[in-house]
């Protein structure tokens, strides 16, 4: 999950407009749910027994559908439960074939795309179908989801319409601090558990270590947002990103937090002192990654610590076997309890969602497929393929059960899972995960993944649930969403500009300045937009 401050592509304001327009004429009217619901098959229908056939679009400019049926995964699918999926192609201009597509009326059955405005235009339009009947039936979302993702995934009717991918019901992420093991224990393996403590630490590889760099944050302002995770408690990084911070039952300015302000003055004052890389602003992810695969990294911290720290490990035990790096606790400010430190943050209802649409014959049966997917069995198969290939047996929890094929035929192994990757529309983090970790901890101390490791035993447990702060991005055509735009502008000039301003009251300057710009360009008027679709959130989770 990629996490930046929050910004809106203005891409999406043509696809509302032929979304608005289609769905005034007399034909969407007539297909809208509540007119006519596309015909049942509940008395004929049985999943793996009738064929399911149905058209899939994603709504990505990168996204490439492999061949169905040529892999192992989907050539079991289509042989044992009889799915046949036919890929719609983006070709690398999702915003015009969506247009196009949307205009003309002539959507394919499923279209796999980001919630939002998109979404709720679709269903206005009275072009999606609801899911609510199948919930019983087909029980796999519903137990794996929950009711609360389910009631966050609703539209303004009551009926749910979309069907999520990578929901989770524990927690997830990958960010957070990692040290440099060889120059930690070369410099004595000193106290690194508060942000003094780091200073002080930083001073001494900047002194005993010439051309390692003490402090990378990462590229963009992620290394930032870490920070700010630990001069407050519940101060989750997401905040930085969402562009507000909660207070009460209102959403207050990020500007005017006590915890931004500590966290700009303190990297600023790093900064100044050429404890953080130079180029923190500018550089790319191909030069962070370079320079922690060669150990010019003292310490790490961004978003990508685990996934970015398993790769420069491997790379440098591959000539010293003593090198690498090591995740540790999230650092905080003196007095701030390090169990409520949060630098990540996950949201029960995922990345993306799959909505199907009124043009699909057979509703039913795709419903069926992607709760099949969903469960248990569908995402051992999606994700490892087969029974045979790669796993053998499962555990008491469905955990299916490594091979000796699937560690020494890393290669092949890496292809397929390369491969199958697109088609996991149903993905279910809590399972995928929990079933990597329950193998991974199998394994002798030296075998274990170390991004597995690293996650299950800090990056997880210090994962902050922001879901109820999901659903509050603006259409980006109305005027709270072009505010929300300008607004995450100026926050990320604010960032920038006080990394190198040039003592703390030039800091407080620049963030005073810049909530006077926000403010300007509707500010407060965003603020009390997101605070009301936060408290009809809170509203949603506690019908549960």
């Amino acid at each position: 999950m990629k996490k930046t401050i929050a910004t809106i592509s203005l891409l999406a304001i043509p696809l509302c407009l032929a979304i608005t327009i289609s769905g005034c004429s007399k034909a969407d009217k007539d297909s809208s749910p509540s007119a006519s619901t596309p015909e049942s098959t509940s008395d004929t229908f049985m999943f793996g027994e009738t064929p399911v056939k149905f058209s899939f679009y994603g709504n990505y400019d990168w996204y490439t559908m492999q061949p169905w049926g040529e892999d192992p995964a989907s050539k079991w699918i289509k042989e044992n439960k009889k799915v046949t999926v036919t890929p719609v192609p983006a070709q690398g201009a999702s915003v015009q074939k969506f247009n196009t597509m949307v205009a003309s009326g002539d959507l394919p059955d499923v279209l796999w795309m980001d919630r939002g405005p998109l979404v709720e235009k679709l269903r206005q339009a009275g072009k999606l179908v609801p899911l609510d009947d199948y919930l019983n039936k087909y029980p796999n979302l519903k137990k794996y989801a929950g009711e609360e993702t389910l009631n966050m995934l609703r539209a303004d009717d009551g009926k749910l319409y979309q069907f999520p991918n990578w929901y989770t019901s524990t927690p997830m992420g990958n960010g957070g601090y990692m040290i440099n093991k060889k120059i930690y224990k070369e410099l004595g393996s000193p106290k690194l558990e508060t942000f003094e403590d780091l200073y002080s630490y930083l001073k001494l590889v900047k002194l005993k270590a010439p051309g390692v760099v003490p402090l990378d944050i990462g590229y963009g302002t992620q290394g930032i947002s870490v920070l700010y995770s630990g001069f407050g408690e519940d101060h989750t990084s997401a905040y930085t990103s969402y562009g507000f911070v909660p207070s009460g039952n209102e959403l207050k300015s990020i500007f005017a937090d006590s915890v931004f302000k500590e966290t700009i003055m303190y990297a600023s004052k790093l900064f100044r002192e050429k404890l953080i890389t130079q180029d923190a602003l500018t550089q790319t992810k191909d030069q962070v990654v370079e320079k922690l695969n060669t150990g010019k990294v003292a310490v790490y911290a961004s978003y990508d610590t685990a996934d970015l720290g398993s790769q420069a490990t491997v790379t440098l035990k591959q000539t010293d076997p003593d090198a690498g790096y090591q995740m540790i606790w999230p650092l905080h400010k003196e007095g701030v309890d390090p169990n409520k430190v949060y630098p990540n943050n996950y949201d029960t209802i995922g990345w993306n969602v799959n909505v199907i649409t009124t043009s699909a014959k057979n509703p039913e049966g795709i419903f069926a497929y992607l709760d099949w997917l969903t469960g248990e069995e569908g995402q051992r198969i999606i994700f490892w393929g087969p029974e045979g290939l790669y796993w053998k047996g499962t555990e008491k929890d469905g955990a299916p059960i490594w091979t000796e094929k699937f560690k020494t035929d890393v290669e092949e192994r890496t292809k397929f899972m390369a491969i199958t990757d697109s088609f996991q529309w149903a993905g279910n983090t809590s399972f995928i995960d929990l079933s990597k970790s329950s193998n991974n901890m199998k394994l002798p101390e030296g075998q274990r993944d170390w991004a597995a490791e690293a996650q299950l035993t800090i990056a997880w447990k210090t994962s902050y649930n922001t879901t109820q702060f999901s659903n509050l991005t603006p259409d980006p055509a109305t005027t709270e969403g072009k505010t929300l735009q300008k607004v995450a502008d100026i926050e990320t000039s604010v960032i920038a500009k006080g990394l190198y301003g040039g003592s703390d009251v030039e800091v407080e300057k620049i963030i005073a300045d810049g909530e006077n710009s926000a403010n300007k360009a509707g500010y407060e008027k965003l603020l009390q937009y997101e605070t009301q679709k936060w408290q009809e959130n809170l509203k949603r989770i506690k019908k549960n």
